[in-house]
């Protein structure tokens, strides 16, 4: 069920919740001049500080409370975290189409927005569709645009986009983590585990993602020596609930997945794909969905079916991608999660 003031079904607002702010002044873009360079960013930042940056999420036992950036309360609660990450999805290098011929640049200012962060993030999570057509070339600009990161770290997981060909033999050389054959892993940061799951290799009918056995019997394994109390970030491509199955928005056997889960007293789910931000609740596991950096979809079940907004004019394409930057605060499960506009 989902509570008062959060969002609708298909992610419309309700009144009560806060909602992001899109400042004004344009988007950031990294110039090959040092100087141009600074004064940029210092006005990017002077930008942001002017107009807000967002809302700020508050996750306590699977329930979000939702506070404007800005606000005194969220500045506290966001200067004793522990650590924070942040989250690109679909960048789409290689797609050079309406609404956006210039996929590489908005991947840039999307990662310059994780640089202008007012706490540096221990590492960047990428949830897929790195590339549009699996390309080496397309690759290699990612892999070029994704080093101008602070981030200690980035961590990735494949698209279906970037399987294309070779059953994601390219992906998995250059951005695999090589402790499962399958691609998947984890990882334990500061107190959280975090879980890589692939759900692109074996679609079903209608595009459905799936996870398949030997990974479900791995995530099994894995989580079986946590305790319940241990906080968990998940993270795949495709959402691991049935969002709208009849354009593929799902994985066929997430609810396998999710019974492995809920012991757990405090779970975000982290995936790409549908190029929006959607949210779910159930319990104490929380869905997320996040935006694209290159080009929006439509909402579900809106329009013939998914695909490329192509209406949006170039001048408000900004408004529709963006970046999340999650915050943990230690000892008190909570995860603190920002949602970034570029404009």
């Amino acid at each position: 069920m989902q509570g008062e003031g959060s969002p609708g079904i298909y992610g419309h607002p309700i009144p009560g919740r806060g909602r992001s702010t899109i400042h004004p002044c344009g988007v950031f873009i990294m110039q090959d001049n040092h100087d141009n360079e600074a004064g940029g960013r210092r006005q990017f930042l002077k930008c942001m500080a002017w107009a807000g940056a967002g809302t700020l999420w508050l996750m306590k036992g699977g329930v979000l409370r939702a506070q404007p950036l800005g606000d005194g309360a969220a500045t506290a609660s966001m200067a004793d975290a522990s650590f924070s990450f942040a989250q690109i999805s679909d960048s789409h290098i290689g797609f050079h189409k309406a609404p956006n011929m210039d996929v590489v640049g908005t991947l840039r200012a999307s990662v310059a927005l994780v640089n202008a962060q007012a706490a540096r993030p221990d590492f960047l999570l990428h949830t897929g569709d790195l590339t549009h057509l699996s390309k080496p070339e397309e690759f290699d600009t990612l892999t070029g645009v994704m080093q101008e990161s602070h981030a200690r770290k980035v961590f990735y997981v494949p698209g279906e986009h970037d399987v294309i060909g070779d059953n994601g033999a390219e992906f998995f050389r250059r951005f695999g983590e090589r402790q499962q054959t399958g691609g998947w892993y984890s990882f334990d940061h500061r107190g959280v585990h975090f879980v890589g799951l692939i759900n692109v290799l074996d679609l079903k009918a209608g595009g459905l993602g799936s996870l398949g056995m030997e990974q479900l019997a791995w995530l099994k394994k894995d989580l079986a020596g946590l305790s319940a109390e241990t906080p968990l970030v998940v993270f795949a491509h495709m959402p691991l609930w049935p969002l709208y199955p009849p354009w593929g928005w799902g994985t066929d056997d997430s609810a396998e997945a999710m019974s492995l889960l809920r012991r757990f007293g405090s779970v975000s789910v982290l995936n790409g794909h549908i190029h929006q931000i959607q949210q779910k609740v159930e319990g104490n596991i929380t869905f997320y969905t996040a935006r694209s950096t290159a080009y929006p979809q439509p909402a579900p079940g809106v329009g013939p079916g998914p695909g490329p907004m192509k209406e949006v004019a170039p001048g408000a394409l900004h408004r529709y991608l963006g970046i999340r930057d999650v915050r943990h605060v230690q000892g008190r499960q909570a995860l603190a999660v920002t949602e970034e506009v570029l404009s």
